[in-house]
């Protein structure tokens, strides 16, 4: 028992579900016939639905290109927004960049300019006091130590050999300097920033140098700074130290395209090539680039040159940190957007019922325009805006005019269009009613004789003046009530309501004889043969009365034509 009531309550509820629930639970025990479900809806019920729930209605299309419309609009305003914003972004970080590194490189070209200076100014000094050596060490560790511009300081002269250094712990005093900047500095013989180098003392080093000469223009030696790359200094300070959150970061190169300065220290003394950026700023030139670094992140760069040194200063920040605020922006954009978008669906959704709903009424009226009370129906929809108001109008006078033609087509479709007389459909219906009605009846099956002969001698146009002949004298020769219709070729029917077949006989006759005597142009006359039978028996089906009075009509022609026979004296 507990079994059954446990079926009956899964049946009900399935069925509330989905209408078929039988074969949907018995799908799932196709083994225990003791637990399927006897057959208790149709299969079809559940395709209707589907069907008419994804029937697509003025409703839905309104729904759907209202939806859509809002959807597009909404996602296209983020999108563009998005885009914008994005640029912006991008266009703004390239733009500080860019000015954070023409900024440092103006910085450090001011820098060199102020050092250089420096060593000028004390090369005049020292240039008639190269014999004195305390004097020259004054020097040395003056330009050292008073603006720490310079790490270290060398007095040399023209074969090289140091004369005074600054500080003293490098005790190079009287060694013959071979570094490349020092061999760089005694060949060109002019103010020079070097290229970095390594010295002798391992300090990755550029140097700045001032020649020294005497009053005559003898080449002296010079007087020379050290700046070590990586140890502090001005130059260090001003280069090296940067304070990004983001992964934003300032790297130098030199015109070899080694870099100089990197927040990486083990990438300091690399050479970098396939880099467009690089590759620009050693060739003295400014701006910006995107591009993507040996790591695979697209980055955001600005770049500028240290004309005085032949460097580049680059600038640059990724591309994803970038974007950061955007990406919190846009989502604060759609937590604020979507409230005010469903509340506009919601309204969109009311005035989109509101709007189909009369147009909706007069559909579901249309669809039973033939009944008779569907003017009412359609009479009482409410057509608050002009279009549905004209379509109710114009569909009141279609169902008027559908009416007063249906009369009219129901007429033409039992009516022979050559003779207008009624057809064999009109023949059958007055049968179908006459019996459904006990109403007694006889007929008169009539057939043209030799009206082959008719339409080969004389054609076809000929023998329809004849069948449109007949159907004239036929009528005339009937009373109002009775129907006289054209069954096929030259055959015809008489139905004749309340005679009996003595009276139908005399008809028959009467309208031989008519015929008989009747002048066709150009035909002349034809003859008629006549067979009658009649109905009174509600047992009998009219089909046989049809039949019988087809036997006497045979029977006439077979008699020699141009007679009447009655059915019972056909045998």
């Amino acid at each position: 028992m507990a079994v059954r009531d446990l079926i009956f309550c899964v049946r009900s509820i399935t069925r509330n579900l989905t209408a078929n629930c039988c074969h949907t639970w018995n799908a799932y025990i196709p083994g225990n016939t003791a637990l399927r479900l006897p057959p208790c809806c149709s299969c079809d019920g559940v395709y209707v639905s589907i069907k008419a729930f994804f029937r697509l209605d003025l409703r839905r299309l309104i729904l759907l290109l209202a939806f859509a419309t809002a959807a597009i609009t909404l996602i296209n305003g983020l999108y563009a927004s998005y885009k914008v914003q994005r640029q912006l972004l991008i266009d703004q970080a390239l733009e500080n960049n860019f000015v954070y590194a023409s900024k440092l490189a103006a910085s450090t070209d001011n820098f060199l300019d102020a050092a250089q200076q420096q060593l000028a100014y004390s090369a005049m000094e020292i240039t008639s006091q190269l014999h004195d050596e305390s004097m020259l060490f004054q020097t040395a560790e003056r330009l050292r130590k008073q603006t720490d511009s310079f790490n270290s300081v060398v007095i040399v002269d023209a074969s090289g050999m140091v004369l005074a250094t600054s500080p003293d712990t490098l005790q190079l005093q009287g060694e013959q300097l071979a570094s490349p900047g020092a061999l760089q500095a005694l060949k060109e013989q002019r103010p020079l920033i070097s290229a970095p180098y390594i010295s002798a003392v391992g300090n990755l080093l550029v140097s700045i140098s001032q020649p020294l000469f005497s009053t005559t223009g003898e080449y002296l030696g010079y007087i020379g700074g050290s700046l070590y790359l990586q140890k502090r200094s001005i130059l260090n300070d001003l280069l090296g130290k940067h304070y990004y959150q983001d992964g934003s970061y300032i790297y130098v190169v030199d015109q070899n395209k080694r870099l100089l300065y990197h927040p990486q220290p083990d990438r300091v003394g690399n050479i970098v090539y396939n880099n467009t950026v690089i590759d620009a700023v050693t060739q003295g030139k400014s701006g910006t680039g995107r591009l993507h670094n040996s790591t695979g992140l697209e980055i955001l760069a600005g770049y500028a040159p240290i004309n005085n040194a032949g460097w580049g200063v680059v600038a640059q920040s990724p591309l994803s940190s970038t974007l950061t605020p955007l990406n919190t922006l846009m989502r604060t954009v759609v937590d604020h957007t979507l409230p005010l978008a469903l509340i506009t669906l919601l309204l969109i959704w009311w005035l989109a019922r509101l709007i189909s709903r009369p147009l909706w009424q007069l559909a579901d009226s249309a669809q039973s325009m033939d009944e008779s009370g569907s003017p009412n129906r359609i009479q009482d929809v409410r057509s608050w805006y002009f279009e549905s108001s004209e379509l109710k109008r114009a569909m009141l006078i279609g169902v008027s005019l559908l009416h007063n033609r249906m009369g009219k087509l129901q007429l033409d479709a039992q009516t022979d269009p050559l003779t207008g007389l009624s057809n064999r459909r009109g023949a059958e219906n007055t049968l179908t009613l006459l019996k459904h009605e006990h109403t007694p009846f006889s007929i008169l099956a009539i057939d043209i004789d030799h009206f082959k002969r008719v339409n080969d001698t004389y054609g076809h146009d000929c023998g329809d003046l004849a069948l449109k002949s007949l159907a004239l004298l036929m009528r005339a020769c009937t009373r109002k009530d009775d129907q006289v219709c054209r069954m096929g070729g030259e055959e015809f029917l008489i139905i004749l309501p309340n005679t009996n077949e003595q009276v139908a006989l005399e008809l028959a006759e009467r309208l031989r004889l008519k015929v008989q005597n009747t002048e066709i142009e150009p035909i002349g006359k034809i003859t008629v043969s006549i067979g009658i039978a009649g109905w009174n028996d509600q047992k009998v089906d009219t089909a046989y009365t049809l039949k019988a009075a087809d036997k006497a009509l045979y029977k006439a022609k077979a008699g020699g034509r141009n007679r009447c026979e009655g059915h019972h004296s056909a045998g």
